[in-house]
């Protein structure tokens, strides 16, 4: 079976996570992935631990968790591009990919000939995609972007954390790094589409991706929220700001989240709880008016909901076609039956830990499914083969590179 992108070759030039998200996504699909580092220390996510992946007796590899959780499936070239050698190879190399992403500053690879303009005179069907916090142009171009600072300038944690007048209210972030995330989902998107237009044109093109436009865009709901009110959302916590209740509940033993979307899962709700008049009252019979009198009805279905264990109302509320679900931490969330039979931890092997568990890719395709060829690769693993292979470098040529520290 050949993968969907077994004739891609892409050209990782980025690190940290959104452009290594974008790779391992094209990665699963069968890309080819080459991943070039600097030697020595490589992609700065290497020393972003503990915890570090231990090897079969229990000692400390060096690989980063957090280096693992992006960069299966690829090649690892380390390789010095600041050097005038370094620089020459990975010209060399874009002539013989269909795919390069990078997330330097603006304009920070142009002084190595190793831009946009000067790759696609070498290789016109190159897609060439470019990662950073604000875009290619505007005011903030020349800053660094970091996704803390994007998802506060972008308007995310305006709507996210507790409301200012409750306890522990204020600010918050996501707990991981979503504007990067969805701009390597962006990214593998764009990256796609630019590969499907040069079916047809035999033209490569540039792409511009920028953090802080990912995140603007990943608000959906609340953006039309503001836009179409001209209000801007608030904090809710838990809550939501279109449909009521849906948010967390205090249980007699812990947590309990309940989602009821339409006024006949309210009504099922309210018959199995013991509270069937609340659905007959006014103020609450229809998603409209529990917005607007979410106050008086909270605190109504508090006490109600911690009269039973997390368990039991999960229980009931299933049976009566109520949406909830428990709040798993990752322990349970890989013990969860759903999640071990969709089969979302694999096992890989690896060369000096022996056995690696990841998480699988979520797509899912019925003809050419993601392929999991490799674990994140050591530093350098792959120079000689990349150099030897694709670009026919004799062994006194490495060598020679290797004294001058360009390869390592």
């Amino acid at each position: 079976m050949t993968a969907a992108l077994s004739h891609i070759r892409v050209l990782d030039l980025s690190r940290v996570l959104a452009g290594p998200w974008c790779t391992q996504n094209l990665a699963d699909l069968g890309a080819e992935v080459i991943k070039v580092e600097k030697p020595g220390s490589g992609d700065d996510t290497r020393a972003w631990g503990p915890p570090w992946l231990r090897d079969a007796e229990g000692r400390d590899t060096g690989e980063s968790a957090y280096f693992l959780s992006c960069n299966r499936g690829k090649k690892s070239l380390a390789l010095d591009i600041a050097h005038p050698a370094g620089s020459r190879i990975v010209r060399e190399l874009a002539r013989h990919c269909d795919v390069l992403v990078e997330n330097f500053k603006v304009g920070g690879l142009a002084k190595y000939g190793l831009d946009w303009d000067s790759l696609h005179a070498i290789n016109p069907r190159l897609v060439y995609c470019s990662i950073t916090g604000f875009g290619q142009d505007g005011p903030y171009a020349e800053r660094p972007g970091y996704d803390f600072i994007v998802q506060g300038m972008g308007g995310l944690m305006s709507v996210t954390g507790e409301r200012d007048d409750a306890p522990g209210g204020g600010p918050q972030k996501v707990g991981v790094a979503v504007a990067d995330l969805f701009t390597g989902m962006y990214a593998t998107v764009a990256v796609l589409a630019a590969l499907t237009f040069r079916e047809q044109s035999g033209q490569g093109q540039r792409i511009d991706l920028a953090l802080l436009d990912a995140q603007v865009a990943m608000l959906a709901n609340q953006n039309m929220n503001f836009l179409v009110s001209g209000q801007a959302p608030m904090r809710l916590g838990n809550a939501h700001p279109n449909i009521v209740p849906y948010q967390t509940f205090a249980t007699s033993d812990g947590h309990l989240i309940l989602a009821v979307g339409n006024d006949a899962q309210f009504r099922r709700f309210c018959e199995l709880a013991g509270c069937a008049e609340l659905a007959d009252d006014a103020r609450f019979a229809s998603n409209p008016a529990r917005v607007a009198h979410r106050t008086a009805l909270i605190p109504l279905l508090e006490p109600i909901l911690r009269s039973r264990t997390t368990l039991a109302w999960i229980g009931a509320l299933e049976a009566a076609g109520v949406p909830c679900g428990p709040i798993n931490r990752l322990n349970e969330v890989f013990d969860d039956p759903q999640v071990r039979h969709r089969g979302l931890r694999i096992d890989l092997p690896h060369p000096t830990a022996g056995n690696l568990a990841q998480v699988a890719s979520p797509i899912r395709l019925s003809a050419t499914p993601p392929e999991y060829a490799s674990p994140p690769p050591l530093l350098g693993q792959h120079t000689n083969e990349i150099l030897q292979e694709l670009l026919g470098f004799p062994e006194e040529e490495r060598a020679r590179l290797r004294e001058m520290g360009v390869i390592a």
